[in-house]
C-alpha cells in the first residue's frame, strides 16, 4: 500500500471517530494486533475505537470504498489468531461500546455494547439476583462480541450450553456497512432465517457485532464443588454416568496429574488430597438441602467401590471451593511459560476415551519428549491437548514439529466424526484443518455466505475460509 493510500485512509478514519481515537503507534498496533496466539506477528496499519453502531457501520463503508481490511478486536484473549492483523488490517477495537442498559426483570435480559466484559456482565446480573452462565478463564477480560463471534462455551456448558443459547437478539453491521437488527430479542419468532446464528461463531468475517440483547437466568443456590481422584481415563466416564443418573451437574471437569502438579508447584493452592491419581474431575451441584448432598455421597461411595475412585473431597465453604475450581482453571496461566501448542477439540461423550487414548498413543510415539498436558470440559466431549516446549528447542522449531502432531491428531478427529475446533474458533490456526470437520460442500455454502454479506471481503479477511 503507498504512503498515499495510507494517508487517505486514515484521514478517513480520524474523520470518522476522531483523531485521538485512531492509534499508529507501536505500542498500539503491538498490542490491539494479535490475541493470545503466539504464531503471526501482529502488522496493523492502524487502530480505531467507535463509540457507536453507527460509527462502526461508517468505518466498514469506508473499507469498502477505499479497499483496506477490517479485523474486529474484543478483549483479545482467542487462541485461533481470529483476531490478529498481519496484514496492513485497520483493527476496530470494540472497548469504548462497554456499556449496560434496558434491563427488564421480567424478561430477564440485559443490552449489552460488544465491548462489555463478560465479568462486568456476570456482576452485573448479581446485582440484580440474577445470572449470566457462560464463565471461562479469560472472564475478566474477553468481551460479550468476541464471546458471540467464536460462541465461547467454558466451564457450565453441561448445564446451560453456549454463548448462542444467551444471545436474544442483537445487532449487526454487515460486511456491506448495513445494519441489521436482529431476532428483536423474542423468544418464539419462526419467521424464516435465523440470520442470527449465522453471525454467532462467524469470527467476523461478515459482519460486527456491536450491541446484543443477553438473556440472564435464575442464580444457582449452595453451589457444592468435589474433587475425584481417577485411576484411569475411562473411569471418568463411569463416575459422569454414575453422578448424572443423581444430581443436575453445573460442571463436570477434568484435568491430569501432570496438569495439576504444574499448578500446585506455584504454591499458591493446597493439593485436594494426599492420594495421588492419574486424572481428577471436577464436580459442582446446587446443594440447596440435605438429600442432594447426601446423593452426592451416596455416589461418591458407590464409585469408590466399584474402583472408579480413589479418593475425593467435598468443600465445605466458598473459600474452599474456589481453591478446587483453580486446581483447574489455574492450569492454562500456569503453563503459559512453557509456550504450550493447544489444541481445542471434541467429540461426542461416549467416544471420548478411545479418541484420547488414540491421540496420546500417536503423540508420545513421535515425540517421547514432549510433555502432554490434558484437561478440558469433559461433561460435553471438550478436550484440551496442550503440548509443552521443551527447553532449549526453538519456538519456530517447536511449532513446526506440532503442526504435524495437529495433522495426526484432526485425522482421529475426523475418524470420530469430531470438530477440529470445540469453542475457540477457527481463525487462521484452524483454518488449514477446516476439511476434517466440514466437508467441501458445507465450506462452499460457507464461502456462498461470506459473498452475500461480504462480496468485497474486507471483514477479518484470511480468517475462517478463503474464497
Amino acid at each position: 500500500m503507498s504512503s498515499d493510500n495510507q494517508s487517505q485512509i486514515l484521514s478517513r478514519l480520524q474523520g470518522i471517530v476522531g483523531e485521538d481515537k485512531v492509534k499508529t503507534d507501536q505500542d498500539s498496533l503491538d498490542t490491539f494486533g494479535k490475541d493470545w496466539t503466539k504464531i503471526y506477528e501482529p502488522k496493523p496499519l492502524a487502530i480505531v475505537f467507535p463509540k457507536s453502531t453507527e460509527e462502526v457501520a461508517e468505518l466498514v463503508k469506508a473499507a469498502n470504498e477505499l479497499e483496506f481490511a477490517i479485523v474486529p478486536s474484543g478483549g483479545r484473549t482467542g487462541l485461533s489468531a481470529g483476531a490478529v492483523a498481519a496484514n496492513g488490517e485497520v483493527v476496530i477495537a470494540l472497548d469504548r461500546m462497554n456499556t449496560i442498559s434496558d434491563f427488564n426483570a421480567i424478561d430477564r435480559t440485559v443490552r449489552c455494547g460488544a465491548g462489555v466484559i463478560t465479568e462486568q456482565l456476570q456482576d452485573y446480573a448479581e446485582e440484580q439476583g440474577l445470572f449470566y452462565p457462560v464463565d471461562f478463564a479469560s472472564a475478566g477480560s474477553s468481551q460479550i462480541g468476541g464471546n458471540i463471534g467464536t460462541n465461547a462455551g467454558g466451564i457450565k456448558v453441561i448445564k446451560y450450553g453456549m454463548t448462542r443459547d444467551w444471545v436474544a437478539g442483537m445487532k449487526v453491521v454487515t460486511g456491506k456497512g448495513d445494519v441489521l437488527e436482529l431476532n428483536k430479542d423474542l423468544v418464539k419468532n419462526n419467521t424464516g432465517y435465523d440470520l442470527r446464528q449465522l453471525f454467532i461463531g462467524g469470527e467476523g468475517t461478515l459482519g460486527i457485532v456491536t450491541e446484543a440483547t443477553m438473556r440472564l437466568d435464575r442464580a444457582p443456590k449452595d453451589l457444592s464443588v468435589l474433587v475425584l481422584g481417577v485411576p484411569e481415563f475411562e473411569a471418568i466416564m463411569d463416575v459422569l454416568h454414575a453422578f448424572q443418573n443423581k444430581l443436575d451437574l453445573t460442571a463436570f471437569e477434568f484435568f491430569s496429574d501432570k496438569a495439576m502438579r504444574k499448578v500446585l508447584a506455584r504454591g499458591d493452592v493446597p493439593a485436594p488430597f494426599e492420594t495421588q491419581a492419574e486424572y481428577y474431575a471436577l464436580l459442582e451441584f446446587e446443594a440447596e438441602n440435605e438429600e442432594l448432598v447426601n446423593s452426592a455421597m451416596e455416589v461418591f461411595e458407590y464409585c469408590v467401590e466399584q474402583g472408579w475412585v480413589l479418593d475425593g473431597v467435598i468443600s465445605q465453604s466458598e473459600t474452599q471451593a474456589q481453591n478446587l475450581w483453580r486446581l483447574r482453571e489455574d492450569i492454562s496461566e500456569t503453563i503459559a511459560e512453557w509456550t504450550p501448542y493447544k489444541n481445542d477439540i471434541s467429540v461426542v461423550v461416549s467416544k471420548v476415551p478411545p479418541f484420547l487414548r488414540e491421540i496420546e498413543e500417536v503423540v508420545n510415539r513421535e515425540y517421547p519428549d514432549f510433555e502432554i498436558i490434558w484437561f478440558g470440559h469433559i461433561g460435553d466431549g471438550n478436550l484440551h491437548l496442550n503440548i509443552l516446549k521443551p527447553e532449549g528447542l526453538a519456538k519456530e522449531e517447536f511449532f513446526e514439529k506440532c503442526a504435524k502432531v495437529s495433522t495426526w491428531v484432526f485425522e482421529i478427529v475426523e475418524k470420530y466424526q469430531g470438530s477440529v475446533s470445540a469453542e475457540h474458533g477457527v481463525g487462521m490456526t484452524k483454518k488449514p484443518y477446516l476439511q476434517y470437520t466440514r466437508s467441501e460442500v458445507e465450506i462452499e455454502y460457507m464461502r456462498a455466505m461470506k459473498r452475500v454479506f461480504d462480496p468485497k471481503n474486507v471483514m477479518n479477511p484470511g480468517k475462517v475460509i478463503d474464497l
